[in-house]
Parts: C-alpha cells; structure tokens; sequence
C-alpha cells in the first residue's frame, strides 16, 4: 500500500450516529488538530448572566417519544434529555467525551484482567427529582432494558450494553462496579443518558412510560408541559438540582418549520433558531438596510418596470373583469410587501451565529450493481471530483471555513480524526481516465440504443435531468438541502426507513441488529480485477496502481443555471403574457397544441417534458456527442449513471453541488441522469432500497466510531433467507478487512492503539471507495445579541444551565466565540 500522508485536520462530532477523530501519530490533546470551526455562543461568565427569564427556542417538531433509545425518537428527544437527565460523559467543544463531574466524581477501568471491570463514583449529592438517590438500580435496570435479551423491550440499539456481564454495587452506594464480558473500548458512551428506575424496570413502563411524560429526572431543569396544540414543550428550573443552579427560569422548546421561522422571530415567537441560508440572508440584509427602507428584495422586488408598467394598465384599463383582478392582486402584493418590510425591521434585532454542524455530507455509490460495482469505475469517480471546489461551494459564501472532510469516521478536532483521503487521492483527470479504460470504457464505442428510447431533457453540458419532486422548491421554504440519515428519513409512521423495500438493514448503533431492508444487489465482483492489486477479500491495496506521473489540471467548475432562475424567468414571460388578449392567447395556444402533437406522434413515449423547459426533440446522442466528444461505452452500454437527488424546498445547494458534481464527471466522460425526487421517497425508496447510483446525504457525526460507525461501513452479508443484509451500509461497499479493523478497534482497551485501528478502517474505507466525504454541514443560528452561552454549538454539548441574558451593561466578552 502506498505511503500515506497524515495531516490533522477538521471535523467535528456529536449526535445521531458516532465517529472519533484520525491522529498520524503522538497522542495528547494536539491529536486530531483543531477544529474546522469553533463554537459561536457568545461565551460569557455566570456572573456576568442575570439569573431568570424564559427562552424560546426553536425545534422542529415536539417529540413522539421521550426515551431516546426508542426508534421514533429525534433531536428535540434528545434535547430534552440533555436538560433534564443524567449525562455522565457529555462532549467538549472538540467533540471529545469529558466526565461530568455533576454526576460523576471518577469513572476509569480499573481491572483489564481477566476482564474488564469500569468503576462509577458517583457524586453524593445526585439525586432524581422524587429525593431517591442516583445508585447502581437504574443502572440494573437499564442494561437490562438495552442488553437484547429481552425482545419485550422495545429498544431501537443495544450496542455495549450486550457486552455486559454484570453490574454491583461497589463498597459504598456511591460506587457502581460494570464487568464486562467482552472488552469495550467505548464504554464512556453507556448511560448518557441515564433513565430512573422507573421507566427502565419493566417492558411496560420503557415501552410506553416515557413517550410523553418523565415524572422523574435529575437536571439542571425539569420537565413541565408539553401541549400540541400550542407546538411547545416547556422546561423549567429544577429546585433539586444540586449543582449551579441554571439561569432560566424556563426554557419553552416550540415546534416551527424552518420555512416559517424568520417570520416567527419577527414576530417575537422565538428568540433563538436554527435557520437555512434563506433565513440568514434574511436577517444580514436587514441589518444592512436598516433605515434605508429598500425595497430591492422581498415580494415584487423582481418585477421590472415594464411588469409594473403592464399591471397599472390592467388594474386602470377598460376592462372591467380584469381590472378588478387586478387591482386585487395589487393590493395582496402591497400587503404581502408590507409585512415583508415589518418583518425585515423586526429581524434587525437578531443576530447569525455559526459554526459547522457535527455532520458531514457525502457523495455515496451504490457498488451493488451496475458500472460502479466495479472498483475501478468507483475510484474513477471519487478522483474525477474536486472536493476542495465542492466545499467552497456551500461554505464559502456563509465566511465558514472550506475544507474538505478527510475522514469518515472523525471530524477535526476528535482524537481520532486525521486525513486519510490519500488512501484514495486527490482530483487527477488523467488517473481517473486511466481507472475507465482499465474497467474498459472506451470513447467512441458503439453504443446499442435500447428499444423504445426517446430522447429526456438535458441540460447544456449534457446532462440528463428529471424531475419526479412532488414538492416545489425555492429559497426561504425550510430545507437547508443537505440531507441527513438519522434524522430526516422520519416516515411519518413508526416503521423503519426502507423497511420492505428488498435491502436488510439494521438500526443504529447496532451492528446485530435483524432489520427488514433486503437488497436485490450484488457484491463487487473480483474475478476481472488485475493480479496483486488486491487483497483475499478483494480490497484494493495498491490506491495509486493505476494513476499516472502527471498530474492533470485542475480547472475550476463552473456553476450551470439554477432551476429556480429558470422557473423564475418562466414565470416572468407567462405574466407578460396576460395583456396579450384572448383570440391571440388562444391562436397562440391552438399554434404550441399542434406542435406539441406532432412530437408526441413522433416519439414512442408521449409523456411532455417537466414545464417549464421545453427541450427540443432533436435526437440527444449526437448533440452531446458534439458538445464533449464521444461518450465512455462498454459493451454497446453508455456509462451513465443515476444522480438522485431531494426535490424539496430549500435544497438549491445541494442540487448545485450535484450539477457541478455532474458536470466533473462529465470531463472524465462519465455521463449522469439528474433524477429529483420528492423528499419523503428520497431515503426510503432511493437510498435505503438501493435505487440509485449515485446520491448525496449526510452522516451524524460521534464520539464513539468504533461503535457508531461499523454498521455503516460493514460489508453486507448474505441472511439466511438469501436476501442481503446491509445493516446502514447503503452504499453496499465494504470488506472483511475493514469489520475486521473495526472489531478490533472496539475491544482494544488502549485508547490510542484503538484510535489508531480506527484510522486505519477509515484508510481503508477511502481505497473501497464507496462514499466519498466531501464538507462539514454549515450550522446557522439566528439569536438575540444579549443571549449568551448559546448559539452554535458545533461539536460541543450544551451546558443548558448556563444559557441565559446577559446583564445590563455588563461589559462585553473579548471573543464572543468559544
């Protein structure tokens, strides 16, 4: 294997799923450098935060359950149980596991052999809210609820917990004694949250006891009300806690869709949200014209002066019927103005804090089937991309750093993070041709055109392009477009994403688990691959075997036309169209309805092209053969593949990061077939079901990847019923070599051999290439200026106690960034 690189760089951790950080080598608190950005809260001193007051904060939707280790759970779950529960490890603003020493006074293994023995001391004054003493009970009680053994329990992972053999009391009541029967190197992650007794003893009460209310917790606040009909959850000061008691008096949890949360700050429903670049646009433009009233944005602001010209003289025209409309939608229009303009100055009192989430987006390829069931193909494409570009792209414009991810299974900043995309190699054009004609794609081949084809609509460079989206799309509606697994691919009903779609697939955290996704898909064959390149189990070992001495350029992509601009301009000549009167309207139309006929007579499918483009119905192939050479062939078959993408609202970057993807590609001789489907079908019927070739999500980041990840980059496995069982590994990639690294990593008791078993999966993970990580999520969070502790968390836990409003006249902080 070639020599790799190893550079510290930034990722970041926290959340759903769970990755540590790549290290090249030394230990200690430099070990996996910095963090790609730091936390945005306005860090203050509790002395310099007045005590009371209620915030509002943004989620978006209240919970369906309160017990976190429930499949329906979500992000306000585990918000809630941050404020109101015992979490003996939390994360520091790198990502890294630190003990609380509100619950915890010590926590260390103090037996190796002959097994592993953790000891808990636990501070004497923790105690759940009814006076009854945290103790080695609700720890019972709630490895046995997760260990698997007890199907009653309907639990949705029990990753660790099944590693325990038992649990004691130490010498005191204050000591908890956990043996386990295999070694777990991320024992640190058990018991955060920790649950009472109470809903944890029996499958009843962990089943249904703690869906929506907790009658017993142990955090710096209670659980109050929640009531669905005003969307909040309200918690509020806990008079038992026994540490710095928090500086809320409450904090109201309340349910608004992104889309609609500038106008809920405006309108002094939330002091705090998480809003999408549309919302943080928003609210710089306000503070950039404030008192300046301009009107270069908002409703009406694209419509021209002969737009305007046009309507005055319908609304005061001699037509009466139109007039009326007219003069109607006018006045909805000024309305609709207005409220934007009240809105705007509203929204000058608020303030963006950002930083990168702890999650990264990942370009992901379904090797199951298909052209990029071949290694080669896959690699190709992963050397084809510029990632630096790709990064600039979303980050760039928000002032976050642009620097690509280079690790799967840590983020910058975590020990256990380091750069291993070198495994891989970087954008090269010339090694990613010579990967295609290896696998034997070949330009100017012949290529077989099936039966019944009809040319689809393509863009300029080529690019095939559908659009099966139910749901419109346009900037302000809420999406943020960077899609998430773990937490947007909710079904709305309490089954599995992907359930009875043909894949297995197991639940998080929980590499056992028997899951009902089942593939149809094949594994990468081998057989066809050259001699003393791979390794038994068929993983590459040589990554830059096939790429040449030179380096090819890198010219820059260039951004093809949004959709959106389209539509608009489309939008545009159909309002201008309206003056036109009736008989030529209709000619008009009676004209494009023969037109449309005659196309329809001469192609076997009559469906239209998607409005509002038309396409012309000159034959496809040779336009894209003149516009970039002939198209890589193989076997008669064209190499294009299928680029799914959300259709949702607000997912303009991500469908920009997919055009220029496609447009890269392209350079290479790669062509691909754009496909924009609705949001709710995107995971269930796409990704998870294997329907796809190429396809853009995000993962979660964690703190424990050994645990965390390897469901995700485990190499699927036939069961027993002949389907495939792939567990969260949708890219249906992996190697016996990489579970191998992982099994080891997760019982190696030394921390920092562990780590290092870790960067070595993720070096592998790179060679397989199966997903190609490309940035950090951006985190956006629009405040009040005196709200303080609070913001942008990034890799961090928040410490909710500490939240509050800054004093009057309290002297501000140096840097208000952590």
């Amino acid at each position: 294997m070639t020599q790799r690189r190893r550079r510290s760089l930034a990722l970041l951790t926290s959340g759903v799923l769970a990755l540590p950080l790549l290290a090249g080598c030394g230990a200690g608190e430099d070990e996996g450098g910095p963090v790609a950005a730091g936390q945005d809260i306005a860090a203050t001193a509790r002395d310099r935060v007045a005590d009371g007051g209620v915030l509002r904060w943004a989620v978006d939707a209240l919970p369906e359950t309160l017990n976190t280790f429930q499949a329906d759970a979500d992000g306000t779950t585990a918000r809630i149980a941050g404020a109101v529960l015992p979490q003996l490890f939390t994360l520091d603003d790198k990502g890294r596991p630190v003990a609380d020493p509100d619950y915890l006074e010590k926590a260390e293994i103090v037996e190796r052999e002959p097994k592993q023995v953790v000891l808990y001391k636990l501070n004497q004054q923790a105690v759940w809210s009814d006076g009854r003493e945290i103790g080695a009970a609700d720890f019972v009680a709630q490895w046995r609820a997760l260990n698997g053994k007890d199907s009653a329990y309907w639990t949705a992972r029990n990753a660790g917990y099944d590693r325990i053999e038992k649990i004691e009391r130490g010498k005191t009541d204050l000591e908890v004694k956990v043996t386990f029967a295999k070694p777990y190197t991320d024992w640190r992650s058990l018991f955060s949250p920790l649950y009472p007794k109470q809903v944890t003893g029996t499958p009843e009460s962990f089943n249904e006891g703690a869906r929506g209310a907790l009658k017993v917790t142990a955090g710096p606040f209670n659980l109050g009300t929640i009531d669905k009909k005003t969307g909040t959850a309200a918690l509020t000061r806990n008079a038992r806690w026994w540490g710095r008691p928090a500086k809320l008096d409450s904090l109201v949890l309340t349910a608004v869709p992104r889309s609609e949360r500038p106008a809920a700050l405006a309108a002094g429903r939330l002091d705090m949200a998480e809003v999408d670049r549309a919302g943080a646009d928003r609210i710089a433009l306000a503070q950039r014209e404030a008192g300046q009233g301009s009107g270069a944005h908002g409703p009406g602001a694209s419509m021209t002066a002969a737009e305007a010209t046009m309507s005055w003289a319908l609304a005061y025209g001699a037509d009466e019927n139109k007039a009326r409309e007219e003069q109607e939608t006018r006045a909805r229009n000024a309305d609709a103005a207005k409220k934007y303009a009240d809105e705007q100055a509203a929204l000058r009192t608020f303030m963006v804090r950002k930083s990168l989430e702890p999650a990264y987006t990942q370009l992901a390829m379904n090797g199951a089937s298909g052209p990029l069931s071949d290694e080669r193909v896959r690699r190709a494409v992963a050397r084809a991309i510029d990632r630096k570009a790709l990064a600039e792209t979303v980050l760039k414009p928000l002032g976050l750093p642009a620097k690509p991810v280079g690790s799967h299974l840590a983020l910058a900043g975590q020990r256990a993070y380091a750069d291993n995309s070198d495994a891989l190699g970087g954008q090269d054009t010339q090694a990613a041709q010579a990967l295609l004609a290896d696998a034997g794609w070949h330009r100017g081949g012949k290529i077989k055109e099936p039966s019944g084809a009809k040319a689809g609509p393509e863009g300029e460079d080529g690019v095939v392009a559908k659009d099966d989206g139910k749901t419109p799309s346009g900037p302000g509606t809420g999406n943020d477009g960077l899609y998430i697994v773990g937490q947007d691919d909710r079904n709305g009903d309490d089954k599995p994403a992907g359930a009875g779609h043909g894949v297995r697939a197991g639940r998080p955290g929980d590499h056992r688990a028997r899951g009902g996704l089942r593939s149809a898909g094949m594994l990468p064959a081998e057989a066809s691959l050259p001699e003393g390149l791979y390794a038994p189990d068929g993983e590459i070992v040589d990554a830059d075997r096939f790429a040449p001495d030179a380096t090819a350029g890198r010219p820059s992509p260039v951004l093809a036309p949004a959709p959106l601009a389209v539509q608009q301009e489309q939008a545009l000549l159909a309002q201008a169209t309206k003056v036109i009167d009736d008989a030529k309207r209709a000619a008009a139309r009676d004209g494009q309805d023969g037109a449309d006929a005659k196309d329809g007579a001469d192609a076997k499918d009559p469906a239209p092209a998607p409005e509002p483009a038309k396409v012309s119905p000159a034959p496809a192939a040779p336009a894209k053969q003149n516009r970039a050479g002939a198209p890589l062939a193989k076997d008669g078959k064209p190499l294009t593949l299928r680029f799914v993408l959300p259709a949702g609202p607000g997912s303009e970057a991500l469908r920009t990061v997919g055009e220029r993807i496609s447009q890269m590609l392209r350079k290479v001789g790669i062509q691909t077939e754009l496909t924009k489907v609705a949001d709710e079908s995107f995971f269930k019927d796409h990704i998870a079901s294997g329907q796809y070739d190429l396809a853009l999500y995000s993962w979660p980041a964690t703190a424990y990847p050994a645990t965390d990840a390897r469901p995700i980059f485990a190499k699927p496995a036939p069961a027993a019923d002949g389907s495939l069982l792939v567990e969260q590994n949708y890219t249906r990639v992996g190697t016996d070599h990489i579970d191998q690294l992982f099994d080891q990593a997760l019982g190696e008791l030394d921390e920092e051999q562990s780590r290092e078993l870790i960067r070595k999966a993720d070096a592998r993970i790179w060679a397989a290439a199966g997903s190609i990580p490309l940035y950090q999520r951006p985190e956006l969070v629009a405040v009040k200026p005196n709200l303080v502790n609070a913001g942008a968390f990034g890799l961090g836990t928040p410490r909710f106690q500490d939240i509050g409003w800054k004093k009057p006249g309290a002297a501000p902080e140096k840097n208000g960034k952590k």
